[in-house]
């Protein structure tokens, strides 16, 4: 059974940092996708950026274009654990972070992913 948990979300001012942590336990095989989405109250989930990991090591990422610069995807190697750093956070950043797993390629859509998480909040207050 495959569990995906995120941490780390918070009240953060504008300008400020955060990192986001995702787990993703009972997948198959070790190459499979990880990515962050958000959802602010009265829209569509969002891609923020996606992570390929194959063999051992991230073969891809891509990031929404309105996080490009500020946000960088990576995951330990020594373990599943992905992050989401989050620098100079806008409060149009504000939104329920979603971390989403599944097997094969990124996908800016959430209908392709199969694991999720449950969600963190983040607040930025300008």
């Amino acid at each position: 059974q495959v569990q995906v948990v995120e941490s780390g979300g918070g009240l953060v001012q504008a300008g400020g940092s955060l990192r986001l942590s995702c787990t993703a336990s009972g997948m198959t095989s070790d190459n499979y996708v990880m990515a962050w989405f958000r959802q602010a109250p009265g829209t569509e989930r969002e891609k923020v950026s996606c992570i390929v990991w194959t063999n051992g090591r991230a073969t891809y990422t891509d990031y929404a274009d309105s996080v490009k610069g500020r946000f960088t995807v990576s995951r330990d190697p020594a373990g599943n654990m992905v992050y989401l750093q989050m620098n100079n956070l806008k409060p149009e950043d504000t939104a329920k972070y979603y971390c989403a797993a599944r097997y094969g390629v990124c996908s800016d859509s959430p209908r392709n992913f199969r694991y999720w998480g449950q969600g963190t909040q983040v607040t930025v207050s300008s």
